[in-house]
């Protein structure tokens, strides 16, 4: 696929029509979960430029989008338990951009827009705990580098949120959606249904409306699933497109940081500020934007895998028939090496998070290396009130350093495999994109029983960095199931281009209603 500017994409996207209704007959929000209409408009189903739109014309405020979220927040979140903390200075933020729109000097797409940020990313006047009741001290000292782009394109950060605690790289059997600090995320769409994780709160605060985007991180699956589990958007960047700086890591051979939304068009404005024009001009993106491509003549590979269950394979089937109809060539194909990938992927995060956890925690107030973290958990019960295990921990302290020319070599191998994995796959079928199940719907939150989550359609392309990106494909019973489209390295605008035209064929989302409980045979 011929490489694209992301800056010129987005302004594609924003001219086209965007996906922008539910499901006929199914109630937009529980009646007590709070209104989603601000002066006519739906905040479940606006875009960016739509709201952009009505702040040039003085139709809208900042302030008053960013009231109206704050109003969600304080209705819904208690149903869900997504966002862990508001910025005492979100309002003062949206004040400053409504006097930029007044003056006409707003500073681009996200200008007083409410963005939400996983609790692992840096901000200097927010706590960032990864989930840790270590970390639940004083503040980083300055904002992660994404932060600061935010902030700089006039983005309203409305606070943080919830994830699964330390990313999900602590226990064996974790639970995925549950911290220390901030508990259990429910699924928005059936509340004892797991959100996926480590992006947990992000994904559902978006299903609930709580913000307009939000930031997720990844290092394998947990932007995606999160997204495919919560009915939403979300794009795992190319490595090295979003800076690392100033987020907790897990491994920075894997690590990114992405955006999230209720639709492709928010993503990809999102991911523009998140990556800079100048990093998109040094990474080879020309400006040659084209019109949000359409289906027809688009060769996709569907890696159906039905370990995920015949509800969701069947699923697969539909999604297949509807892009066919659309004028897509859909041909089934395996991706090669990937009971490889599975066998080198764990030991090298071990050794990688060792190394990259205690450069992190040397810059925080609290437990100073991985060592003086295990000391802590094992002092401190609240950190042992869902799972007491943090196997992951102990054995990433004995795991080779980084310099072991083992595991130098086990990375090598790993970034060679799942490269030639996409690339061998996409050059036999001449495909624009390989497509896969993001999920299976979700499985009931169990502390005791831990996750069910073997999902090993993201793992190609977060070993070898290159971009995915999850989108509704539609539901199994109550549950949301995504569709997962990956590429090659740097196809992060070929991949939003197509998956927009895909979200437009689908018109899979619709919003949660808050269900208690359904029954587990109606979910398979």
């Amino acid at each position: 696929m011929k490489k694209r500017s992301i800056a010129a994409l987005t302004a594609a996207l924003a001219a086209a029509p965007l996906l922008a209704t539910g499901v006929p007959g199914q109630p937009a929000v529980a009646a007590d979960s709070g209104p989603t209409l601000l002066r006519g408009v739906d905040l479940d189903t606006v875009t960016i430029p739509e709201l952009q739109e009505r702040m040039d014309r003085g139709a809208l405020t900042s302030s008053e989008l960013t009231r109206s979220y704050l109003r969600r927040i304080k209705a819904v979140d208690p149903k869900i338990h997504a966002v862990l903390r508001t910025s005492p200075t979100a309002l003062r933020q949206a004040a400053a951009s409504d006097v930029r729109h007044r003056l006409g000097k707003v500073r681009g797409p996200l200008d007083g827009i409410p963005v939400l940020l996983k609790d692992n990313v840096n901000t200097r006047d927010m706590p960032t705990t990864a989930g840790s009741t270590a970390l639940a001290g004083s503040p980083p000292d300055t904002d992660a580098d994404l932060v600061v782009k935010l902030r700089a394109a006039g983005a309203v950060i409305l606070g943080k949120t919830n994830l699964s605690e330390w990313a999900n790289f602590r226990a064996a059997k974790p639970t995925s959606g549950w911290s220390a600090v901030g508990g259990q995320t429910n699924n928005p769409y059936v509340l004892d249904r797991n959100p996926c994780g480590s992006s947990s709160g992000s994904a559902a605060a978006l299903a609930a409306s709580l913000a307009q985007v939000a930031i997720g991180t990844e290092t394998d699956g947990s932007i995606v699933c999160p997204a495919g589990m919560n009915g939403i958007v979300g794009h795992k960047p190319s490595l090295g497109l979003v800076s690392q700086s100033g987020v907790v890591p897990i491994s920075a051979e894997q690590d990114t940081a992405g955006p999230m939304a209720r639709n492709v068009v928010d993503t990809a404005i999102t991911l523009s500020v998140l990556s800079g024009d100048g990093a998109a001009r040094a990474l080879g993106l020309t400006d040659g934007g084209t019109h949000p491509a359409g289906l027809r003549g688009k060769r996709i590979g569907l890696w159906r895998l039905p370990s995920l269950g015949a509800g969701t394979d069947a699923l697969m089937t539909r999604t297949a028939a509807r892009l066919r109809a659309a004028g897509a060539v859909v041909v089934e194909v395996t991706p090669p090496y990937q009971d490889r990938l599975a066998e080198l992927e764990f030991p090298a995060l071990l050794s990688e998070f060792h190394r990259d956890i205690d450069a992190y925690l040397a810059t925080r107030n609290g437990p100073r290396d991985l060592a003086g973290l295990v000391g802590f958990n094992r002092t401190h019960p609240a950190e042992r009130t869902c799972f007491a295990g943090q196997e992951l921990f102990e054995q990433a302290l004995v795991a080779p350093p980084t310099t072991d020319p083992g595991h130098r070599a086990a990375r090598a191998e790993l970034k060679d495999l799942s490269r030639r994995s996409i690339d061998e796959t996409m050059a036999a079928h001449d495909l624009d994109a390989i497509a896969s199940p993001a999920n299976p719907p979700a499985w009931t939150t169990d502390c005791a029983r831990g996750d069910n989550d073997v999902i090993p359609s993201s793992t190609p392309a977060a070993v070898a960095g290159y971009p995915s990106l999850s989108l509704p494909a539609g539901f199994v019973g109550e549950l949301p199931v995504g569709l997962l489209l990956m590429a090659g390295d740097r196809q992060d605008a070929e991949l939003l281009s197509l998956g927009a035209a895909v979200e437009r064929r689908l018109d899979a989302w619709r919003a949660p209603r808050y269900l208690p409980s359904v029954p587990s045979d109606t979910t398979r």
